[in-house]
């Protein structure tokens, strides 16, 4: 991971000593000492502290924990603050405030309670970040500077709307083209003047019936928030430069671009806090898009929880091994840290309840402690083995932002389109199967993959269709699905039927598409065996062209009509499923792909139990990790492995508890 100062895996969290004396910070280090904890980030909210009017800056508490925490050899993140604004300067400053939606101006409350656009932010937000790396430029622990937190403010203030005014003009250039752009001729929308634009709110519907306009707008708060973080990293660049500068991501990963947040980025780090109804396959694939954001390099689990999550609905604790097998989930996906919110639980305030390492008791006896001794321990045994290992994948699945937002704003042909949901119903085929997986960008080249999967790619954007197209004529196997290529860049529908530019690599047109409800199902007959698979949410009417039918319709007036479809083109096959197959089906279906391809697992085991490898220069790891809540043994492939955390196997053989994990190497 870039910058990384230390050889070994970080592992710690969120720590607000600013809450205790000094006798419990003490404490807490001898804590940490047994729990090898190395790596802590501190101050996120504490900007009140640092700065209790205007100007004048209070450092010395902090000094003091610094000191303690350099004692001790934990290595530091240190945070701008910049997440949380004083009282005094939202008083002083009400143009900070953002507007709602509904053009309700906020007051003084929440974090992340500011607008990003806001020149006095950003001045006030700079000074501070100037003052911290001016002071610690020089301290011996400090590996990384941590700005914000979880941006995802979305603001309809004036200021906001002046810039997006100027932001349209610039992308372009005439009204002229911007109506062209905008299909304003529907509804008679057409803009006769820049300054006349106003924002997609509640007040005038836009944010409900104006798609071009509400993707453009969701393009521009990336773009600002973007702004807003270079702002404090080209002050902290400047005076530490060798310091990696990142903002952690919020779990829900929706409201920004992520792929453009980040590229400014010297670290991806997210904020791992998945349900306790998730599979494992779903946080697998957050996990992956996050290792995807830097085209495969390792990344940062900023925070998750220790314990319960006391923002969920129901506070479900962690099952005993529960937090550490979602650590290694991480670490075996491409992470170079496991991090947690919080260090030691809070005195008061909205997160209280909010599990943490060292609990409200004050001990060192308690569950939770013992099993973060147990990893801590390990991570510590690994040490740097595993840094910058990456992960070697043959099949890529596609992942847009712009795609996802498109997608979701469309009126029609379903309320109940997720696009998230739908890649991990499709990602999820593979990866029980334990086929290793990149989440590939649609700008991304496509060379090294054998298989490339492209879920619901609606928007065509410049570029995209000739690389698929290449991919496929050089060799490449592409599976695409209902409602891919609809639309271009700006929203505006293609025509000449769907999938558009794609319609020759697919070997087929889209006729019309049937929008089933929740409670309705239709039926995939597959020719070659006439097995019968259930499908359902879209169903598209296929008219083929140079496709082969694979399968069927069951019902409906569509029944006997082509559903699954493989087209061979130039050197390659596209395959098209015209409507969502269930988890059976897909099994099927992506086995005998990867076959075709000679696309093969990490290692063959059986479901429930999750593998992937990383690779550097110290060797080939696999991560093995029981999901289930019992026992399993494991046939490994014949050889000498070693287990670098656990029990050793015995004549291949590899018995994991319940949920259990094993890092295991060729000997």
């Amino acid at each position: 991971m870039k910058g990384q100062k230390i050889k070994e895996l970080y592992f710690g969290g969120d720590y607000n000593p600013d809450q205790w004396d000094e006798a419990t910070i003490r404490q807490d280090m001898e804590y940490f000492k047994k729990c090898h904890i190395n790596y802590v980030a501190l101050p996120v909210f504490s900007w009140a502290k640092l700065e209790p009017e205007e100007g004048v800056y209070n450092f010395e508490w902090l000094d003091k924990i610094l000191d303690l925490l350099w004692e001790s050899k934990i290595y530091v993140c240190l945070a701008t603050s910049t997440a949380a604004q004083p009282e005094w300067m939202s008083k002083k400053y009400p143009e900070i405030m953002p507007v709602d939606n509904n053009g309700l101006k906020r007051t003084h409350g929440m974090r992340n309670f500011y607008c990003v656009n806001s020149e006095k932010y950003r001045e006030r937000a700079a000074a501070l970040a100037e003052q911290m790396a001016l002071r610690y430029k020089d301290y011996p622990g400090l590996v990384a500077w941590h700005v914000a937190n979880e941006y995802s403010t979305f603001c309809h203030c004036e200021n906001c709307e002046k810039k997006f005014r100027v932001w349209l003009k610039k992308k372009y250039g005439t009204t002229e083209e911007l109506n062209k752009r905008w299909n304003t001729s529907f509804w008679g929308r057409t803009v006769y003047d820049f300054d006349t634009i106003m924002l997609p709110t509640e007040r005038n519907d836009d944010d409900r019936f104006f798609p071009a306009k509400q993707l453009d707008y969701q393009r521009f708060v990336t773009d600002t928030t973007e702004e807003c973080f270079l702002n404090e990293a080209g002050v902290l660049r400047r005076i530490t430069p060798d310091i990696p500068v990142f903002s952690n991501i919020s779990g829900f990963i929706k409201k920004l671009n992520q792929f453009q947040l980040t590229r400014n980025m010297d670290i991806v780090g997210w904020d791992n806090y998945p349900s306790p109804k998730d599979d494992a396959a779903f946080p697998a694939l957050k996990h992956d898009i996050m290792r995807g954001l830097k085209d495969g390099a390792s990344y940062m689990v900023a925070e998750q929880s220790p314990n319960q999550q006391n923002w969920q609905p129901y506070n479900k604790l962690k099952r005993p091994g529960e937090a550490r097998l979602l650590a290694y989930q991480g670490i075996a996906h491409g992470a170079d840290s496991s991090l947690y919110f919080q260090m030691r639980q809070s005195v008061g305030g909205q997160e209280k309840f909010h599990g943490a390492i060292i609990s409200h008791a004050g001990t060192d006896d308690t569950r939770i402690f013992r099993e973060f001794e147990q990893l801590g321990a390990e991570l510590h045994q690994l040490g740097g083995q595993i840094l910058d290992a990456r992960i070697n994948a043959d099949v890529g699945i596609l992942f847009d932002w712009d795609n996802w937002w498109a997608l979701e704003l469309c009126s029609g042909p379903t309320k109940d389109m997720d696009y998230l949901l739908q890649v991990a119903h499709y990602y999820r085929a593979f990866h029980k199967q334990n086929i290793a997986v990149d989440i590939v960008k649609f700008t991304s080249n496509l060379d090294s993959y054998k298989v490339v999967v492209a879920p619901l790619a609606y928007m065509i954007k410049p570029g995209f269709a000739e690389r698929l197209t290449k991919f496929v004529e050089n060799g490449g196997t592409l599976i695409g699905t209902y409602m891919t290529g609809l639309a271009d860049e700006t929203d505006r529908c293609i025509f000449g039927a769907y999938p558009g530019p794609l319609r020759n690599v697919f070997g087929l047109w889209v006729e019309e598409t049937d929008a089933l409800y929740p409670e309705e199902t239709n039926q995939i007959i597959m020719n070659e065996n006439k097995e019968a698979y259930s499908c359902s949410f879209l169903c598209d009417r296929l008219r083929l062209e140079n496709a082969k039918v694979l399968g069927t319709y069951g019902s409906d007036f569509y029944a006997g009509e082509p559903c699954v479809t493989v087209n061979e083109y130039g050197k390659g096959k596209a395959y098209y499923l015209g409507t969502q197959p269930d988890e059976a089906f897909l099994k099927i279906f992506v086995h005998k792909v990867c076959e075709e391809t000679d696309v093969h697992p990490v290692l063959h085991v059986e479901e429930g139990i999750e593998v992937t490898s990383r690779e550097n220069e110290n060797g080939k790891f696999y991560f093995v990790m029981n999901h289930n809540a019992a026992e399993k043994q494991i046939v490994l492939p014949e050889g000498k492995w070693e287990n670098l955390i656990g029990a050793q196997p015995e004549n291949e053989k590899l018995i994991l508890k319940a949920r259990d994990v094993a890092v295991l190497k060729r000997r």
